[in-house]
C-alpha cells in the first residue's frame, strides 16, 4: 500500500507516514516529481543589470544541482539557460561577467546571448550540423516585479503558484524593495526538509516556541487560507505594533496586518513585512540535512527589524531547534502518523496532500 494517502477530511486525518522523511528513495523521487515542475526564486533582476551581463548559478544546489546561467542579451532581454555545452558537456560560464556571447573555453564552440548556436572550429565535415540541439537549451523565467523565477520542466504557468500572492499583494512597489546582502543570511538545519516547510506551515506553535513574535501577533487572529499551490497566513499585529498601511482595494483594509506569510510549494516562503520582504528558501542537502537561505529586500529602512518582522535570527535557532528534535523523534520505532488540530493545521494538512499527489 502507498504512504502516500492523507485523508481529504481534516477532521479524519493522519499525518504524512514518517517513511517520507526516513526513506532515501523518497528524497530522491522528490526532486524530479516536486522540485523540478515547480517555479522556483532565483533572485532579482539586479543580477544582469545591463546588457551583456551573464550570471551562472545552480538551481537547489546540492540536490536538483541543475547548472544554468542568467543573462541579459542585446535587446535587454532577460534569459535563464542551460550552463552545459552542447559539444562535450562543459560548464561555459564559471563566473559572472559582461561579455557579447558565450564561448565553451574547452573547444571553443560559440552560442549568441539568446542560446543560439554561431560557430564552432573544425567541424565543417559534420553532416546536418548545426541543428536545433546544438542551441543552448533555455528553462521557464518568470518576472514579478524584479523578483525573478525559473522553471525546469512541465508547463504549469507560474500563477499556479505564485498568482494569488501576486493579486493579494500586488499593490506593493517591488521595484521599490533593494536587495541587502550584509541582512541576508544562510542556515544550516540538521533536519529533512519538509520537516523545516511543516513548522512554518503553522502558527500553533508560536505561544510555546517563539515569546518574542507571540509579544507582538495577535495569535486569536492568526488565519490561514488555502490555495492550490501555495497558502496564506495572516498576522495581525497587537494594538501598538507596526502595521502595513493598506489601499482601500486591499481585500484585508481595515486590519491590522503585520506580516503576510505566503508558502508555495514546495519550498519557499515569502514573508512581507512593514519594513519589506525576506524571502526563504528551502535547500534540501540530505535526507536529514537542509540549507534555508534568508533573503532581505528592504522596502522602508527606518522600519527595518521591527514589529512581527524583527529579530528574525532568533526566531529563525527557535525553530531549528524543535525541527531538529522532531527528527530525531520521527526515526522512533513507536512513531508512525500524527493527527491534525483542525483549527490551527490546515496548513501543513494541506501541503500534505499536495506532496501525495505529486509524489503517487
Amino acid at each position: 500500500m502507498s504512504i502516500f494517502s492523507v485523508d481529504p477530511d481534516i477532521t479524519r486525518a493522519r499525518t504524512l507516514h514518517k517513511d517520507f522523511y526516513t526513506n532515501l528513495t523518497y528524497f530522491n523521487e522528490a526532486s524530479q516529481k516536486l522540485f523540478a515542475p515547480s517555479w522556483q526564486f532565483i533572485g532579482d533582476a539586479s543580477l544582469v543589470s545591463e546588457a551583456g551581463r551573464c550570471h551562472p548559478f545552480k538551481l537547489l544546489p546540492g540536490y536538483v544541482d541543475e547548472p544554468l546561467v542568467l543573462v541579459r542579451d542585446g535587446y535587454g532581454q532577460i534569459r535563464c539557460m542551460s550552463n552545459v555545452c552542447t559539444h562535450r558537456g562543459n560548464l561555459l560560464v564559471t563566473e559572472p561577467c559582461q561579455s557579447a556571447h558565450i564561448r565553451c573555453r574547452y573547444h571553443g564552440r560559440l552560442f549568441d546571448l539568446d542560446g543560439k548556436f554561431r560557430s564552432m572550429p573544425e567541424f565543417r565535415e559534420v553532416r546536418d550540423f548545426p541543428s536545433a540541439s546544438d542551441n543552448l537549451p533555455s528553462t521557464g523565467l518568470f518576472q514579478w516585479g524584479n523578483l525573478l523565477f525559473a522553471r525546469l520542466q512541465g508547463n504549469r504557468d507560474p500563477g499556479a503558484y505564485l498568482g494569488e500572492m501576486m493579486e493579494r499583494v500586488g499593490w506593493l512597489p517591488l521595484e521599490e524593495f533593494t536587495y541587502r546582502p550584509e541582512k541576508s543570511t544562510t542556515y544550516d538545519v540538521k533536519a529533512h526538509w519538509a520537516l523545516y516547510c511543516e513548522n512554518y506551515l503553522e502558527g500553533f506553535h508560536i505561544p510555546f516556541v517563539h515569546a518574542g513574535l507571540n509579544a507582538v501577533i495577535d495569535y486569536g487572529d492568526y488565519t490561514t487560507e488555502l490555495f492550490p499551490l501555495s497558502n496564506l497566513q495572516l498576522g495581525i499585529a497587537k494594538d501598538d505594533e507596526d502595521c502595513f498601511d493598506l489601499p482601500p482595494g486591499s481585500p484585508d483594509y481595515g486590519k491590522k496586518v503585520g506580516a503576510y506569510y505566503f508558502f508555495v510549494f514546495p519550498n519557499m516562503m515569502f514573508n512581507f513585512y512593514p519594513w519589506g520582504l525576506s524571502v526563504n528558501i528551502v535547500e534540501p542537502q540530505g535526507i536529514d540535512r537542509t540549507r534555508v537561505r534568508f533573503e532581505t529586500y528592504v522596502w522602508k529602512e527606518a522600519l527595518y527589524n521591527t514589529g512581527a518582522g524583527s529579530d528574525l535570527d532568533t526566531v529563525e535557532m527557535e525553530d531549528e531547534e524543535v525541527v531538529e528534535a522532531v527528527q530525531s523523534g520521527i526515526r522512533s520505532r513507536f512513531y508512525q502518523h500524527g493527527r491534525y488540530s483542525v483549527s490551527r493545521e490546515q496548513g501543513t494538512h494541506h501541503f500534505h496532500q499536495i506532496i501525495c499527489q505529486q509524489m503517487s
